[in-house]
């Protein structure tokens, strides 16, 4: 009889042990993959990212967004002519100067807006540099290590049955979380490009504006937001870089669960960081 007892115990040990090995290497799998594909898509250009998606946007943009930019500018210009010849007391005090510079102001909009992918990709070129060079200074691997996955093996082997039961319902409870945080970063580093299409997409109606100075404002906030978009790459990947550091650090011990809920919660972390990138990058170049 204790034999027949003995073999159950072997068996559900055996199955708890296999379970809890499965599900660990699948978690870490997930996040692994989803937080190593970061730096390749940040430090990818929004024509590289999805060449159909962005064809698209420069096709709707030109056709449909600089008709109504090339609308708003002729407004401005108008206006511009009326306030200067309102400034010089209806040409009382004619000074041809003036009308040099209304045409050459005007000149510097058309030029904006009939470049505008040009200036916008411009700006993402420059982004890009900054952040394809910061991932070559920044290293570490952000997966944990398979020899890690071996000790933990052990370490459970060696555990009872009781112990076993209550490890096994906490991976799963880890599994579940760690799917939603990889799903979490993908959203964030997805989001950012879709983010980046909608803003380009829009972008003749702002540059329509710099022939004004009262209303250059909108053209130059359009900019700051862009270069916050970019350089927000440039904050994911010093996220990474942190991330990479602190899960290299966790000791797998003998407290099993302790280890994973502590790489958890640099997951937690790191989701957290991601999410600040946006604002944090707004706030600097005072984009709102």
């Amino acid at each position: 009889m204790d034999t027949i007892f003995q073999a159950i115990t072997d068996w559900l040990k055996e199955m708890l042990v296999s379970g809890i090995m499965d599900s660990l290497s699948g978690m870490f799998d997930a996040v692994n993959q989803q937080v190593a594909d970061v730096a390749s898509q940040v430090g990818t250009s929004p024509a590289g990212f999805s060449p159909g998606v962005f064809s698209m946007i420069r096709n709707v943009s030109e056709s449909v967004i600089i008709p109504i930019a090339g609308l708003i500018l002729t407004f401005i210009a108008c206006y511009e002519l009326i306030q200067l010849i309102i400034d010089h007391n209806n040409l009382a005090n004619f000074e041809t100067w003036i009308f040099f510079k209304w045409i050459f102001k005007t000149f510097v909009a058309v030029m904006l807006i009939t470049n505008t992918f040009n200036i916008t990709m411009a700006v993402f070129d420059v982004a890009q540099h900054v952040i394809n060079s910061a991932g070559g200074i920044i290293g570490g691997s952000t997966a944990v290590d398979a020899s890690a996955l071996a000790g933990m093996q052990d370490t459970l082997e060696a555990m009872e049955i009781g112990p076993l039961i209550g490890v096994y319902m906490e991976v799963l409870i880890l599994g579940i979380g760690m799917k939603i945080m990889s799903l979490i970063v993908f959203i964030i580093v997805y989001g950012r490009m879709i983010e980046i299409y909608l803003m380009t997409s829009l972008a003749p109606i702002p540059f329509s504006t710099f022939g004004n100075r009262e209303q250059s404002q909108i053209g130059q906030n359009y900019l700051r937001s862009l270069f916050a978009l970019g350089f927000q790459g440039f904050l994911i990947m010093i996220c990474v870089g942190i991330y990479a550091v602190l899960i290299q650090s966790v000791s797998f011990s003998t407290d099993i669960v302790a280890s994973l809920w502590g790489i958890m919660g640099y997951t937690v972390l790191l989701c957290f960081t991601l999410f600040k990138t946006g604002t944090l990058a707004k706030s600097v170049f005072n984009a709102h």
